[in-house]
């Protein structure tokens, strides 16, 4: 019964790391990082993303997907592990992104 037990046990962690290998980006993907993101409605999100020393900020619907906007990696803190903390109102883009839309709810 143990025995057993330690070859279901080591099929099920084979299996987890050939589903780790496999599901590793591959070509162009292999140099794209997602560095967050924030829903800004129900299906709706802005997302950072890294690619090539860039930052872009995406506009992601169901249908649809457009940069909003393009910064350095060096602009936003935590993309370089040696960069300095970036002082201003996208400094923290999370906060800032939370701000602007409550102050557009408020506005309403």
């Amino acid at each position: 019964m143990l025995l057993g037990l330690a070859v279901v046990l080591g099929l099920l962690l084979g299996c987890l790391w050939l589903i780790k290998k496999l599901s590793a980006p591959h070509g162009a993907a292999a140099g794209l990082k997602v560095l967050g993101a924030v829903p800004v409605g129900p299906r709706e999100r802005v997302v950072l993303v890294e690619v090539g020393g860039q930052v872009l900020v995406l506009g992601v619907t169901p249908t649809n997907v457009r940069t909003l906007h393009t910064l350095p990696a060096d602009a936003l803190p935590g993309t370089t592990p040696d960069a300095p903390p970036v002082s201003g109102p996208f400094g923290d883009f999370q906060g800032w992104l939370k701000r602007s839309m409550e102050r557009r709810n408020d506005a309403k």
